[in-house]
């Protein structure tokens, strides 16, 4: 069965400064309240350490609280607890969120519909945080999410490569020296940063080409993020994650940290206040650029500058 903890406490009603701070708390840890005064959460997630910081600062400030950790009695006690912390109504929300999206996307300019998408990403996180029994209606509420981002994308980014679920082989950086790397026209921030990749860490002397259709790649050119390129899409891994796995080049932390946050621009997912920075100055660069070669030359300055401050402590 579940360990549970339950706090109770009682504050006196001044300063009133204790009783703020101790509601914002309790706020926070997403736990349910048995009657007022005693609250209760499953020991064992993140925000029970909360639970046990508050009991220390209420009996700090000289009032009244107990922290007990204990087991439901039976099977009956355990799903009434559990009940407690039903979050079927912020799904619901987050699928009425889902609705509202999809018809504001129809008039929405392109930065408009990646700053709904991120409100997306953050309500969805939002409730996996206060979910703590998830069942069916997470991972509903996951692909919902997913299929308007694949809707968006096709409408924004035509060409955008569907996941495949091949392993990722281990690569040579001296086998792929001197290679022409293709790809679709007017490049966004996976192409682009994929491309910062290979030129900066892969391939010495790349050539990099542009298609208007990817049917066209020479036989010869190494293809990327399309439909039966080379480098694509792997599982949730966008391309140039995918690379940084086939050649080895994970083991430097600002790589990594660098693809989360192309990933978290390109898929979606948790996102760093890096994010939205990002994001509009790759839109401003594809805006002052018309030619994709000239593009990736601008582009790779900002991801020279990127992975320089990522490299500090």
């Amino acid at each position: 069965m579940t360990p549970w903890l339950i706090l109770t406490a009682t504050l006196p009603t001044t300063p009133s400064g204790l009783r703020v701070r101790i509601w914002r708390t309790l706020k926070a840890t997403h736990c349910a309240t048995l009657r007022e005064g005693v609250y209760i959460l499953p020991a064992a997630v993140p925000s029970a350490q909360d639970f046990w910081a508050m009991d220390a600062a209420i009996r700090d400030a000289g009032a009244e609280s107990h922290l007990l950790e204990f087991q439901a009695r039976d099977a009956v006690q355990e799903a009434g607890f559990r009940a407690l912390f039903d979050r079927s109504a912020l799904y619901a929300d987050f699928a009425q969120s889902l609705q509202h999206a999809r018809r504001a996307f129809q008039t929405a300019t392109e930065a408009q519909v990646r700053k709904l998408l991120r409100a997306l990403d953050q309500q969805l996180q939002d409730v996996l945080a206060a979910d703590y029994f998830p069942d069916t209606s997470l991972e509903a509420a996951k692909a919902g999410l997913q299929a308007l981002r694949q809707e968006t994308e096709r409408q924004l980014s035509p060409g955008e490569p569907a996941a495949g679920s091949r392993a990722i082989a281990q690569l040579a950086i001296a086998d792929y020296q001197g290679k022409t790397w293709a790809t679709r026209t007017r490049p966004g921030v996976d192409r682009l940063a994929s491309a910062w990749l290979v030129q900066r860490f892969v391939d010495q002397s790349p050539r990099f080409l542009w298609l208007q259709d990817t049917s066209a790649c020479p036989p010869s050119a190494l293809g990327y993020d399309f439909d039966g390129a080379v480098f694509s899409h792997v599982g949730d891994r966008v391309t140039y994650e995918v690379l940084v796995e086939s050649f080895g080049l994970g083991a430097d932390p600002a790589i990594r940290r660098l693809g989360a946050l192309v990933h978290a621009i390109d898929m979606g997912g948790v996102a760093a206040d890096e994010v939205p920075g990002i994001e509009t100055l790759v839109r401003g660069l594809r805006a002052q650029h018309a030619d994709d070669e000239v593009l990736r030359q601008a582009a790779a300055v900002l991801f020279d500058t990127l992975y320089a401050a990522l490299r500090q402590p």
